[in-house]
Order: structure tokens, then C-alpha cells, then sequence
């Protein structure tokens, strides 16, 4: 029980430390982002999830975005419900997408969608331009 508590302490004040880079890029480049709002109560109590998820893959980028505060960096990108997800494998988006707020169902999308691209999303202009916006963000 403690060490569970202790993961999440550590996890949570990561994400509060350096809340654009959770973990270091590992040579695959991924970066996980989670697209929500905080007037939202579901981001509110996602975001400790997404940060602890963020811990069982520390050779990956998770970025967590307020889509209000944070307008300039989205725009024109609509989001639409609250948590969407954006994965994106060497500048490429991989998955874009709503997503149930459960830690088992994060990390089953990270883990089948840096396996395979969608090629639907590759021709996003927008998404491809997002992913690159968020890339150059320190």
C-alpha cells in the first residue's frame, strides 16, 4: 500500500516539477499527450492517473495540456470531449481520440498504437503540425 503511495508521490511530483516532460524521449521518439481541460472534473481526477501510467514508460514523453490555458499551442485543432488522447510515434500521429478514464485502457492504446500507424491520421495536416509544435516545447 505505501509503496503504491509512494509511485504515485513520485509520479505526481514529476508531473508537478516539469509538467512538458514527465520522462526523457527514448530513440523512438513518443510522445503521449493528454488533451483536457481543469474546469473539467474527469481531467482533474484523470491527470493522476495519466501521471502515473506515465511512470510504467519512462523511455517515453507524456504531456499533459490544458486546451484553454494552452489555446495558442492546440489551435486549430478542435477538441471536442474530454480526455482526448494524441500519440504520436517520430513526429507522426499514431492515435487521436477520446478516451474512457481508466489507467488499463491508457496504457493498452500506448501500447497497440506505437505498435502501427493509422494512416489517416499521417495525413492530418493539423495533427502532424500539433505533434511538431509540441515536440519543440522545452
Amino acid at each position: 500500500m505505501y509503496q503504491n503511495a509512494a509511485l504515485l508521490a513520485s509520479a505526481l511530483s514529476l508531473f508537478i516539477a516539469a509538467p512538458w516532460r514527465l520522462s526523457s524521449l527514448s530513440d523512438s521518439d513518443v510522445l503521449v499527450v493528454c488533451l483536457c481541460a481543469q474546469w473539467c472534473g474527469v481531467c482533474r481526477d484523470y491527470e493522476r492517473v495519466f501521471a502515473q501510467v506515465a511512470t510504467r514508460f519512462p523511455g517515453m514523453r507524456f504531456v499533459w495540456v490544458d486546451v484553454e490555458d494552452q489555446a495558442d499551442r492546440i489551435d486549430p485543432v478542435d477538441i471536442e470531449d474530454f480526455p482526448t488522447l494524441l500519440i504520436a510515434v517520430d513526429q507522426q500521429p499514431r492515435f487521436f481520440g477520446m478516451l474512457t478514464p481508466q489507467p488499463q485502457m491508457l496504457e493498452r492504446i500506448v501500447r497497440e498504437r506505437i505498435a502501427g500507424a493509422d494512416p489517416t491520421l499521417a495525413a492530418r495536416v493539423d495533427l502532424r503540425d500539433l505533434v511538431a509544435r509540441l515536440h519543440a516545447s522545452p
